[in-house]
């Protein structure tokens, strides 16, 4: 088929859109740690592209999207017809109709595969060991994200049941957020946690980060239509309404319980509303998007203080936000999935559809809920076990950024106190460990 050079080309800037959201990511989960570890935190988003990258050009979109030949394993994971991307440097364009080369397809998916694994970083902030963390980010996207990346978009189980998301409220944010649960679990909390104050250093990266996560969002969701048509602009504006809506509740319910409405959320409010909109953004209409943007932030504003009154130390609220914002945007869809080619099976209840897609659109959550949880909490244990996953409690009192890269965010006084620094400006005396905590 020949390729359609509109399409391509709007797939080419999705594409880029969604991998700046990881740059983005690492602004707004760096600005809300603190000061020395902030480097730390960014280079986890920084190290999640390095592996992933990898991982899914020698293997990882294969195991996603060729079939293995099996009809039975074929429902849990792809086959090897796509190892180093080979087969699709040979194939010009993908055979969907989309005239879209197979390559752009690709890369496409790959910037999803990035984020998703970048997103669990934010649970574990401040106390993980950088190494032990670029393993696991391998090991999760094989064992996990690859073959629930084919459950749902490839030929696997619940795609072949219907369930519907849209761009990756199950695949990316359910699976990153039950991940995140595990991880914090297995790491336990950081030390001082509820005693010590832990507040966010820098406001300013975090609303610089939430800009760049909300412009590449246009790019992530309105792109999964693969085309440039009505439902890729359905998708574009229902994205803006629903986190616009969202960051809007997050504020009320804020002046409402403290007394204050704050930029941490007003930040947090609006990936609220594009978690929850993700599955749905292509399928509902904008009032519907208004309504689950409301929804979203008014309980993810709540869900947050869950580690508080459960007892696990998720650090950046990726279980209040992605988890809980991805079941919303999942389940709604059960009741408001209404555009623009679903049939009528398919379609919400408050569309005339059945009790069955509201049923598929909570067992897909479930699932994909339950195996990124265990999975992850096995594969932490292992590497906890074996090379150890979190840093020493001196390096963690201290402050990741000095002890394991040799740098510093900030060109603070206090860290130059004795007058020895790096050939390259980084603190590698005692007198680093004065950074701001």
């Amino acid at each position: 088929m020949k390729i359609d050079s509109g399409t391509t080309a709007w797939m080419l800037a999705a594409t880029a859109l969604v991998l700046l959201m990881t740059p983005g990511l690492a602004f707004f989960y760096g600005g809300m740690t603190r000061a020395k570890s902030v480097l730390n935190m960014m280079m986890m988003s920084f190290g999640a592209i390095i592996t992933v990258t990898v991982a899914w050009v020698l293997y990882g979109h294969s195991l996603t999207f060729t079939d293995n030949g099996s009809s039975i394993l074929n429902k849990v994971v792809g086959g090897f017809d796509a190892l180093g991307l080979q087969s699709l440097v040979d194939t010009a364009t993908k055979d969907d109709g989309t005239g879209m080369p197979s390559l752009v397809f690709s890369a496409f998916q790959l910037t999803f595969a990035i984020i998703t694994v970048a997103l669990i970083s934010g649970a574990i902030a401040d106390r993980a060991k950088f190494g032990a963390w670029m393993l696991f980010s391998v090991l999760w996207a094989t064992l996990v994200y690859f073959p629930v990346a084919h459950w749902v978009w490839g030929t696997g189980w619940l795609n072949t049941m219907g369930i519907e998301d849209f761009a990756g409220g199950t695949v990316v944010h359910i699976n990153a957020g039950a991940a995140a649960l595990a991880l914090a679990l297995v790491l336990g909390k950081r030390q001082g946690w509820r005693k010590e104050p832990m507040r966010p250093h820098n406001l300013t990266l975090v609303l610089l980060g939430t800009g760049l996560l909300w412009f590449g969002w246009f790019g992530f969701n309105a792109g999964s239509e693969l085309a440039v048509d009505g439902t890729a602009g359905l998708a574009f504006m229902n994205t803006q309404i629903a986190a616009a809506v969202a960051a809007g509740a997050w504020l009320v319910v804020e002046k409402m319980r403290d007394g204050h409405a704050t930029s941490l959320g007003v930040a947090s409010g609006a990936v609220a509303g594009l978690v929850a909109i993700t599955p749905a953004c292509g399928f509902v209409d904008p009032w519907a998007a208004m309504l689950i943007g409301l929804i979203a932030g008014a309980v993810c504003a709540y869900a947050v203080g869950m580690k508080y009154r459960l007892g696990f130390d998720d650090s950046l609220d990726v279980v209040g936000v992605h988890l809980v914002g991805g079941v919303i945007g999942a389940v709604s869809l059960g009741f408001l999935a209404a555009y623009p080619f679903l049939d009528q099976q398919g379609k919400g209840l408050f569309y005339g559809g059945g009790l069955g897609q509201l049923g598929l659109q909570v067992l897909g959550p479930v699932a994909v809920g339950g195996y990124s949880f265990v999975l992850t909490w096995v594969m932490g244990k292992i590497i906890d076990r074996t090379m150890g996953f979190r840093v020493s409690t001196e390096d963690e009192i201290t402050g990741i950024d000095v002890t394991t890269h040799a740098e510093t965010g900030y060109d603070l006084g206090t860290v130059y106190a004795s007058g020895v620094a790096g050939s390259n400006g980084s603190a590698v005396t005692t007198a680093a460990k004065k950074v701001d905590a």
